[in-house]
């Protein structure tokens, strides 16, 4: 992270007005983003190790961030790749070379990465302790609204000295409608950074929370992305941990469990405290469709619903955990997985539904379809409900 602070003008853009949300808005209600969260098998990982080169970032006593964050990146890289040799990992860099910010982002978009984290170490007074991740979005304290300046003054160093990210808004109106744009994406985010930040507990870092702030390193990025502050290197004590290599180990083993945890909720797979147990492999095997049990009503033509909870064991539908709401109950292999609500054929309603939903506090509420009593994704529902 880099000490000097340089304030951008990309944070003093113009105002949105409400014609922009609406546009915004219609092109939420025909992408297929949706169908990201429900189907995704992760494939490629781009793994991005902060500054290098000729930008060090913050310093400790006696290691630089670009060393301590360059080594934890290959360590999680490798130990993605032995425990999982079909996904392609991708570092941002390897060696101690210099990558401009807009760059880190378009080698994970040109490979069409499923996930981008970003390594970096916080810079602060001696004393200040703790890991926290990031996700774009709007800063809620000064603080954080610093750190993303101190990130983001690398570009000071770029060739062009940040012309580049002038077209960058990060202004509030810019980044609502930003993470109202890649909303699936944003929410996996979210989900990714939590699941961090329990495995920095587990191994008893201090949680300092999932944040949002303005990083430029993210506003590009097409799919789930987190940047992760995983330790004060002005801090002796913190400096200890991520400055050698047993340290460095012990803070890519809880990234790599947190990476396993999203890994298997993502696919389907059941989660389970820090470990996982994964369903048998059916790749060879025919797909399980995704059907409705046998009690439920069968609802004709194109269906879209809300799903709320997933869960390897049933939940009785008059649990409290629901509610209240009337709940609508099918299964995907050996996951049981509820939904509310009823729209046929009409996705912006569900999706005023799940916001109403995320209001209640289903945070990561999203909307589903069916045709004919099956589970389809929201892709082929699109295509069905222009047709109609």
């Amino acid at each position: 992270m880099q000490e000097k602070r340089t304030k951008l003008p990309i944070f003093n853009g113009l105002q949105k007005n409400a014609v922009s949300f609406f546009l915004l808005a219609l092109l939420v209600i025909f992408s297929n983003t949706n169908n990201w969260a429900q189907t995704n098998k992760l494939k490629t990982i781009v793994i991005d190790a902060g500054h290098g080169g000729h930008d060090p970032g913050c310093h400790g006593a006696q290691n630089n961030e670009k060393e301590v964050c360059l080594s934890m990146a290959l360590k999680l890289g490798a130990l993605i790749k032995e425990r999982y040799p079909d996904i392609k990992i991708i570092y941002t860099r390897s060696t101690d070379v210099f990558v401009e910010l807009a760059e880190r982002a378009n080698i994970a978009n040109r490979n069409n990465a499923d996930l981008f984290i970003c390594i970096h170490a916080n810079a602060g007074s001696t004393t200040a302790y703790g890991s926290e991740t990031y996700v774009l979005g709007l800063h809620r304290t000064d603080a954080q609204q610093k750190v993303a300046e101190r990130e983001n003054a690398s570009i000071a160093l770029e060739d062009d000295k940040g012309a580049k990210y002038r077209s960058y808004d990060l202004t509030p109106d810019g980044i609502i409608a930003l993470q109202f744009q890649l909303a699936v994406f944003h929410r996996q985010s979210i989900l990714f950074a939590e699941m961090i930040q329990k495995e920095f507990k587990r191994i008893g870092r201090y949680d300092r929370g999932v944040k949002q702030a303005g990083f430029l390193v993210l506003y590009k990025t097409t799919m789930p992305s987190v940047l992760i502050e995983t330790a004060f290197l002005p801090n002796p004590t913190e400096e200890k941990l991520i400055g050698t290599p047993e340290g460095q180990q012990k803070m890519a083993q809880a990234m790599f469990q947190a990476f396993i945890n999203y890994k298997n909720a993502t696919e389907g797979k059941t989660v389970v405290s820090g470990t996982t147990q994964q369903k048998p492999d059916q790749s060879n095997t025919p797909q399980t469709q995704n059907n409705l049990p046998n009690d439920a009503p069968q609802e004709k033509g194109l269906i879209f619903k809300v799903q709320v909870e997933t869960s390897n064991k049933r939940i009785p539908k008059g649990s409290s955990l629901f509610k209240g709401l009337e709940i609508f109950e099918y299964q995907d292999n050996s996951l049981y997985k509820y939904c509310a609500g009823s729209f046929p054929n009409d996705l912006p309603g569900a999706k005023k539904y799940k916001n109403e939903l995320i209001q209640m506090g289903f945070t990561h509420a999203f909307v589903v379809a069916f045709l004919d009593g099956e589970r389809i994704s929201i892709e082929k529902a699109l295509k069905l409900a222009e047709k109609n």
